[in-house]
């Protein structure tokens, strides 16, 4: 069996949408936005020109799903894993997060979850083995380490809005 094909096709104002046809005679494309986001488009079969369903992704999403769908795919934020049951996942603040502009510490992560926040990543600069009065900033992603409940209940805390 051949690779399957990706048309791609410019759209003006846009971005690109890349068409592909399965092997199932499914007529799917992406629409990849100037923005970053993506469209993923799921057309009809009995008219392959007709879309019957359109959902739109910001860049996060699309970065997860397209983490997601890879071979070697494990956790779309999985970093690496241990015999000895030890995670290290990246988790983002975002600019709704309630920690936008608190200090790290407040988070109280190690003494809640027994996680540890190893390293933040911010723009184009890694902040290693940040302190407990580190101001975070929304944007910031966050290298946590621990078991997969500690990381799972410092996520929790970090996705408070």
């Amino acid at each position: 069996m051949s690779a399957p094909r990706l048309r791609a096709t410019p759209l003006p104002g846009i971005g690109v949408q890349y068409d592909l046809i399965t092997k199932e005679h499914r007529h799917l494309s992406v629409v990849a936005h100037r923005d970053g986001a993506r469209t993923v488009n799921v057309y009809r079969t009995d008219d392959p020109d007709s879309c019957a369903q359109s959902l739109r992704l910001s860049s996060a999403e699309a970065g997860s799903l397209i983490d997601a769908l890879k071979p070697s795919h494990t956790s779309a934020s999985l970093l690496y894993t241990t015999d000895l049951g030890l995670v290290a996942e990246r988790i983002e603040v975002t600019s709704a997060s309630h920690w936008n502009g608190r200090v790290l510490g407040e988070t109280r992560i190690r003494t809640e979850t027994g996680a540890s926040v190893v390293a933040v990543l911010r723009r184009a600069e890694a902040i290693p083995s940040p302190t407990p009065d580190f101001r975070l900033a929304g944007g910031d992603t966050l290298i946590v380490i621990g078991t997969r409940e500690g990381v799972d209940a410092a996520a929790a805390i970090l996705g408070r809005e």
